[in-house]
């Protein structure tokens, strides 16, 4: 796949929060995702796609209701794909909030290497 293929998917699911769609579709296999921060349920870094999934289900687990999700239209360049992603979410125990970051991810051989978030 070529990246503005990738970003066209990408941003296709995510606009819809299929995040393990996305992953498993476009993610290599030693993809590497960089949060902004670690938390008590995230390390700053996860290596690999199947440790990428099982971040997402914490994530999904986590989420009580999500009422909104907008993504930008991509800049696109050949090895990279950056947007906006806007989530209006009540996540479980805490009020409703929105969360606004700018996702970057790099191609490598077809597949996303790696993505990393800055909110």
């Amino acid at each position: 796949m070529s990246t503005n293929e990738i970003a066209s998917r990408l941003i296709e699911l995510c606009s819809q929060a299929k995040w393990e769609t996305a992953q498993r579709e476009l993610f290599a296999e030693d993809a590497i995702s960089i949060e902004p921060y670690a938390g008590p349920l995230f390390e700053k870094e996860t290596k690999g796609l199947n440790a990428i999934i099982e971040k997402g289900h914490k994530f999904d687990d986590l989420v009580q209701e999500t009422h909104r999700i907008e993504v930008t239209q991509p800049i696109v360049t050949s090895n990279a794909i950056a947007f906006k992603l806007t989530m209006d979410v009540t996540m479980k125990g805490r009020d409703r909030e929105t969360w606004e970051e700018v996702c970057v991810y790099v191609v490598k051989d077809g597949k996303i290497s790696s993505e990393q978030f800055y909110m």
